[in-house]
């Protein structure tokens, strides 16, 4: 099993428009789609499309449009009531694949709403094989929670995928508890290693290694059209994506997070979780608006995957 959470779940509306965006200008929508969001929650539905068993965790309320919308796919749920209605996300793709976003920022969860979410997940983790952390943090919440969760969940193996403040307070203290994964894209990856340009593979698996040597298990590094790039104990791998024509970025990263479980699931090598996620990943760029990857989408033998010359530290 796999367990997944969403500390700030969200609708995303995705409107596809029929040529750029000008800002000032009125345009016409050519389709307007809504799928229940959050970056857990797309993991989540990669993973159940794969057939693999997975439990989504998030904060909601009975008869809101997330949970209802996980409930009709067949993905199970643990959620805590809020008492709240999910924020909107909003999203804007033109036909060349360019991706605007708006984001709501969310509402607050009080102290005995994430107790209970600690302890709903605490109970999942001890029969899971992995537990992802995935996205923002609503207004209100500590910064430093993942970091929380991370120690509190041990021993199960947790994957983190976040930004900003909860990146970096989850990095400032990795020398006492460290993730197993950590996926950041390549924006992220220089800002919480110092390194002052993440220009290609070999860069970026510098920077990663260092994070490896403060405890991280693996680190998955997205670089967008670059590939990606997988470093742990045993070793460096840098991968290219196939060739696609892009349509959304909507839940490309998480995609790229659930192929590499899935693989991990299976019990694939290194290399293999790498061409998992990069196939994935590329899989849902190549799809229209928040439409996701099922496992007939990525094409595993279009990514090549190249051994990175060993690491000093490795």
């Amino acid at each position: 099993m796999i367990v997944t959470f969403t500390a700030n779940p969200s609708v995303d509306r995705t409107v596809a428009l029929g040529g750029p965006l000008h800002r000032g200008e009125v345009h016409r929508a050519c389709s307007v789609t809504e799928h229940p969001g959050g970056k857990g929650v797309n993991v989540a539905r990669v993973v159940a499309a794969a057939g693999i068993d997975v439990v989504a965790v998030l904060p909601g309320t009975e008869g809101d449009p997330v949970l209802g919308a996980l409930a009709a796919a067949g993905i199970r749920c643990r959620a805590v009531s809020t008492g709240a209605a999910p924020r909107v996300n909003l999203t804007l793709t033109e036909p060349d694949g360019t991706t605007t976003k708006i984001n709501e920022p969310g509402h607050p969860i009080d102290p005995g709403q994430r107790t209970e979410l600690v302890a709903v997940l605490a109970g999942l983790a001890a029969d899971a094989r992995w537990v992802a952390l995935s996205g923002s943090l609503p207004p209100g919440v500590p910064t430093g929670w993942y970091a929380e969760l991370v120690a509190a969940l041990r021993p199960a193996r947790v994957a983190v995928d976040t930004s900003d403040q909860p990146l970096l307070e989850l990095v400032a203290a990795l020398d006492t508890t460290a993730p197993d994964l950590l996926k950041p894209n390549a924006e992220e990856l220089a800002q919480i290693t110092g390194a002052e340009a993440i220009e290609d593979p070999a860069a970026a698996a510098r920077a990663a290694a260092t994070l490896v040597e403060r405890g991280v298990g693996a680190v998955l590094a997205t670089l967008g059209a670059a590939g990606a790039v997988l470093v742990t104990r045993e070793g460096a791998w840098s991968a290219t994506a196939p060739r696609i024509v892009p349509r959304s970025t909507v839940g490309a990263g998480d995609s790229a997070l659930a192929g590499y479980l899935l693989a991990d699931v299976a019990g694939a090598a290194p290399a293999d979780r790498l061409r998992a996620a990069v196939a994935y990943g590329s899989a849902a760029t190549a799809l229209p608006g928040t439409e996701l990857p099922g496992p007939a989408h990525p094409d595993l033998a279009a990514v090549t995957v190249t051994a990175l010359s060993p690491l000093p530290h490795l």
